[in-house]
Parts: C-alpha cells; structure tokens; sequence
C-alpha cells in the first residue's frame, strides 16, 4: 500500500511539472502575441521590402483627397523620365477623380487599393473589414479597368486578422521601410535628406499625393536624381516582389501611425 502511494506521488510530481511547463509555454505565447514572423510558413504576409542585392527602389504613392497635388507630382515624375512607381488609391477618391485617375493609368504607372473607408482596420470586425476591401476592389477595377492585388491599409493600420483576410482576397499587403514623413510637411530639404539617406537596395519608399503634403512635387527631382547618382532604378512594387524570394520580418499588431509619429520626433 505504501508502494502504491509512493508511485502516486511520482507521478502527481510529473503531472505538476508538466502543467508549470505548458503554462509557462502558455505566458510565453501570449507575452509574444503581438509578434507575428512575416513570410514563416501558413502565416499571412505584410511587405516592407524585399531582399535583394540590386539597387532597385520602389517610390510609392498614397492617395485619399484633394486634386490639386496629384498632377504636379505626375508632372514631375514625367520630367525626370521615371516611369515606374505605385499608387495606392483610396476608392472613393477614384471614384469622384476619374480623369486624374485615368492620367495615372496612362502613364503606365502601378494602381494598388488604399482601401475604401479611411480608418483603422484593426478597430473593425472581420465583416466590415471584408466588405471594407472588397467593396475598395469593385470601384478600382470599375475606375481603372483592372483590380489591384496590392493594398495599403489606410494608416498603415492592421493586425493579424486583417492580414489573413486581405491574404484570403488575394491581396498582398504592402508597407515601407522608408518613410519620406512628406504628409508632415517637414520641408523639402527634410524630405529629400530622409528618402536619400535611408533608402537602400529593395526598399520601398513612402509617399503621398494628396492635397496635405506641399512639398513633395518640389522634392522629387532630387530624390531621383541623388539615388540614381547612388545607381539606383525606380520599380513598381509588383516588379521589386517579383525580384527574389520574400524572407522573414517582425510585424506588430500596431497602427504604423505610431512609427511614423516616432519617426517624426527623431527627423
């Protein structure tokens, strides 16, 4: 009988530690749940750029009001014989800027959704954050003549779940590594300093064409023309993924309006 008890308590001991065991794995995984490895296997992807030895950038362009901007920076890019950029358009602005929409598409330039409703993804529920996509895919294909499968969540916003419901829609969600801080309107030097100084090989370039930012027409042609002395070449975001196979990077569940507010404090 003593026997018996002493077996028991061995393995009472063993249950123990294994309950310790798989709570600390438990407290370990939720201490970390706000890290989620980007490209590791069956997870949903968010790209800020990509892995390659080519001195290749990708100048990317967010639209969501005005029509005062848009032209002058297409003007510009015209005139520095850049012919490959991204645009990522915000439906209802598309819809309501059909020729300057147009303009965009005939200059050969790379359309991406910005999605429909400007705000915080993460803040909805996974309906409204489908309908939210979709309904930003069916106004830009109607607009443009083809749907996107790029994306630029309003902000910069999204969590996980937005990530595998823009994956289930066959979006590939794009960020950046370089933030031109333009929508700030730190100053055209700032600006110029900013992408110049930070941009490197597979980068993706931060930058807006609405009527908020007042100095990115005026920066540009330095920009092109000091990372071209570097021996860069401007592609689309499509043909920078299509470069090299995608590798690992940490995403947090957080709006990147934060980075780029931090950003700010240090530019």
């Amino acid at each position: 009988m003593n026997l018996f008890y002493v077996m028991n308590g061995r393995k009472l001991k063993r249950y123990f530690l294994i309950c310790v065991g798989v709570l600390f794995s438990a407290g370990v995984v939720y201490a970390e749940k706000d890290n989620v490895t980007v490209f590791a296997p069956q997870l949903p992807a968010a790209i800020y750029s990509v892995p390659t030895d080519k001195k290749i950038v990708a100048l990317t362009f967010d639209i969501s009001w005005g029509e005062k901007k848009t032209e002058p920076i297409l003007n510009m890019l015209k005139e520095q014989n850049v012919t490959k950029a991204t645009f990522f358009l915000s439906s209802p602005w598309a819809q309501t800027h059909t020729d300057i929409v147009k303009k965009i598409v005939d200059a050969g330039y790379e359309i991406g959704s910005h999605g429909h409703k400007h705000e915080n993804y993460s803040k909805l529920n996974d309906e409204e954050i489908r309908k939210q996509i979709q309904t930003a895919n069916t106004i830009l294909a109607q607009v443009t003549g083809k749907a996107p499968n790029l994306i630029r969540l309003p902000n910069g916003d999204f969590d996980k779940r937005v990530l595998r419901i823009a994956e289930e829609l066959n979006y590939t969600v794009i960020q950046w590594d370089t933030d031109s801080l333009d929508w700030m309107n730190i100053g055209t030097d700032k600006i110029i300093n900013r992408v110049v100084s930070k941009a490197h090989p597979g980068d993706i370039i931060l930058m807006h064409a609405s009527d908020s930012v007042k100095q990115t027409a005026a920066a540009l042609p330095a920009i092109i023309g000091q990372l071209r002395a570097k021996g860069y070449e401007f592609v689309t975001v499509s043909e920078l993924l299509a470069q090299t196979d995608l590798q690992g990077k940490t995403v947090r569940d957080k709006s990147a309006m934060v980075d780029q507010l931090n950003a700010a404090v240090n530019f």
